[in-house]
């Protein structure tokens, strides 16, 4: 029987349909007698040379076609799931494993960047990938990847949130696709390197946007920040773990620069990010011999990690070894606990997981 499938291998037969019937097409020998009526021309190319079968030039079309859809379109590997099981080694037993690219293809994050409490945990997640662990994705979740990241910058033009940490973001992706693309070579990367020409090209696009961005100012007929008393205004500052966000309140208003420079609210600060055994081993004194709680902060910022302090993060159940988010109203109303738990009291095997644990499941 012939093979009749669009393979480049084996082309399969052409036919024709006749008054008597189907009649094979032969473009080679004495059996041509049969289809004159054949017009060559559009089997030839542009320079008139080789002929070529028609179903092999529709075969070659649709290749291009389909090279390209893959190339521009979104993934089809987009999931709704809310959790994933996390095996980091094969056994006996199973003979699988989970990775880094097939967590991100079935997590929900494109759900999680429109919910304002997740956007910044995602937002950092995607910083780490960037910095160190964007090799090591496949295909599939180095597109997805991308999707969700176009998502994201969409999110903070139409928004105006968090411009700050996205410009991070960028500026991490660029320096690691800059250096993977000229200095390291081709072979590190997963697909044509004119694809990722095209991605840092479009990187420094989105960076232009984030850059030039400009937040309008919003009139507001009723009480803003300014009518609250001063010991609730300093309170609110207090609420805020990012000391950019103090300074960029400082300098909207100059009343309130006094409240963003108080040492009360940077020692409260310093205390909330970094532990007294690192205050001893970098104090930073005044001309007055007291304590600069602001320069202080930023010394320790240069020597330690901070704190990571995000509205909600993704749950890893020690129990079941399962990866999820974990909806605060479902688990409320339904006492849902957000993933096919086997303990008699799930919440109690329930870990939050920042975005560099996130990582460290993954790796071997």
């Amino acid at each position: 029987m012939p093979f009749l499938g669009k393979d480049w291998r084996s082309p399969g037969w052409s036919w024709t349909k006749t008054e008597h019937g189907w009649k094979r097409i032969f473009l080679y020998g004495h059996e041509l007698e049969d289809n004159r009526e054949i017009e060559l021309k559009g089997l030839c190319n542009d320079n008139n040379g080789n002929l070529f079968v028609g179903d092999v030039c529709e075969l070659a079309t649709t290749k291009r076609k389909k090279d390209l859809y893959n190339n521009n379109a979104k993934s089809q590997f987009i999931f709704v799931d809310k959790w994933i099981c996390v095996h980091n080694r094969s056994t006996k037993e199973r003979h699988v494993y989970s990775t880094l690219g097939e967590a991100l293809n079935r997590l929900d994050f494109s759900g999680a960047i429109q919910d304002l409490r997740r956007f910044n945990y995602v937002a950092k997640l995607f910083q780490l990938i960037a910095r160190s662990q964007l090799t090591s994705l496949s295909g599939a979740a180095q597109k997805n990847y991308f999707n969700i990241l176009e998502k994201i910058v969409r999110k903070v033009l139409d928004d105006h949130y968090n411009p700050r940490l996205v410009k991070d973001l960028l500026q991490d992706l660029s320096f690691t696709l800059h250096n993977l693309t000229i200095h390291f070579g081709r072979c590190v990367l997963v697909g044509n390197v004119n694809i990722w020409l095209c991605r840092l090209e479009t990187i420094h696009k989105w960076k232009q946007q984030v850059n030039n961005l400009q937040i309008p100012e919003q009139m507001c007929d009723g009480m803003t920040f300014n009518d609250l008393p001063l010991h609730m205004q300093n309170k609110i500052l207090c609420e805020l773990s990012d000391a950019y966000d103090i300074i960029n309140v400082g300098q909207a208003m100059p009343a309130l620069h006094s409240l963003s420079e108080d040492r009360i609210l940077w020692r409260k600060l310093c205390h909330f990010h970094f532990s007294d055994k690192q205050f001893c081993r970098n104090l930073v004194l005044s001309n007055s011999e007291k304590v600069d709680w602001k320069l202080m902060f930023f010394t320790l910022k240069k020597h330690y990690p901070m704190k990571e302090q995000y509205g909600d993060t993704l749950h890893f159940c020690r129990n079941c070894n399962i990866l999820f988010w974990k909806d605060p109203l479902l688990a409320l109303l339904f006492k849902d606990c957000g993933h096919p738990c086997t303990a008699n009291h799930p919440d109690s095997c329930l870990i939050p997981i920042s975005p560099q644990h996130f990582i460290d499941l993954f790796k071997s």
